[in-house]
């Protein structure tokens, strides 16, 4: 049972959230924990580093499960999900904060396409429907 308002809120968001959105959400996740865990290696906390590096690798492992292959892109976005996890790995491993940094590069690129991406189909979506 959730207790805290904010959790609420946060199961709220999730589930009145369009699949674009949704998306955002998990890129915003990954960022967030990859984030955490360089600042656990700068404080020389290996456990929390290591927590926040595989919560992170989770949400990629997501991504990469729910993409539909019938789409060309999904292929490409495959590769750099794979990329970006082994990035992700390899951080962890190695407490290596260059590999968490580029993962973060590749998130937030990605993020900030998703988000033109349904700025865009909203706009057409909108304008599709002033039509009709």
């Amino acid at each position: 049972m959730i207790t805290s308002p904010y959790e609420k809120y946060r199961q709220s968001s999730v589930q009145t959230s369009n699949p674009a959105q949704l998306v955002i959400m998990l890129y915003d996740g990954a960022i967030r924990f990859v984030r955490t865990g360089l600042d656990a290696l700068k404080k020389q906390d290996y456990e929390k580093t290591s927590l926040n590096f595989g919560k992170a690798q989770t949400i990629v492992s997501e991504l990469m499960s729910t993409l539909d292959f019938t789409y060309e892109i999904s292929k490409n976005l495959y590769s750099l999900y794979e990329y970006t996890n082994h990035l992700l790995i390899e951080a962890n491993i190695r407490k290596n904060e260059e590999k968490a940094n580029e993962a973060i590069g590749y998130l937030t690129e990605l993020r900030e396409t998703w988000l033109q991406a349904s700025k865009l189909s909203g706009n057409q979506t909108q304008a599709e429907s002033a039509n009709e």
